[in-house]
């Protein structure tokens, strides 16, 4: 007995068909998903009274960096820029009191190192309200400007 060999046929897959199942499952989860915002953040702002007047503005420490390395603190100049000179300054001015807000008002140009020897001092005496701010020059250019 003789047996033929046929030849094999490839398979065809049809990707039609499985292309439009695709695009209706991407279809149908994009319409069936919602949005949820992961985080969001809960303020509460305050409101103002017009019939409450502040009359008692509360006592802050002013301490004045020069570009030079010279101390102020509440307007008056220290005799030098000695850690010790600027604690018995601070701890005059505040009669103990730590709890009153401090600003650091640097110079541009003032060394970080100033800056530093006042954070430094006021942090030792345990003042916690520290506020650090810079003043420009007068002219705004610094370096920059035109000579």
């Amino acid at each position: 007995m003789k047996l033929s060999v046929r030849p094999r046929t490839q398979p065809e897959v049809n990707l039609t068909s499985l292309i439009d199942v695709v695009l209706l499952l991407l279809i149908f989860f994009m319409v069936s998903t919602s949005f949820v915002k992961q985080s969001q953040i809960q303020i509460r702002l305050p409101e103002s009274d017009s019939t409450a007047i502040v009359e008692d503005l509360p006592k802050v420490i002013d301490v004045l960096i020069t570009e030079s390395g010279k101390y102020f603190v509440n307007g008056r100049e220290l005799v030098n820029s000695r850690p010790e000179t600027i604690r018995n300054a601070l701890t005059a001015v505040s009669d103990g009191d730590t709890t009153l807000p401090m600003t650091i008002s640097a110079d541009a140009n003032a060394r970080h190192q100033y800056v530093v020897t006042a954070m430094d001092v006021a942090g030792r005496l345990g003042f916690a309200k520290i506020n650090i701010a810079t003043v420009n020059d007068p002219g705004g250019l610094g370096d920059f400007g035109d000579e």
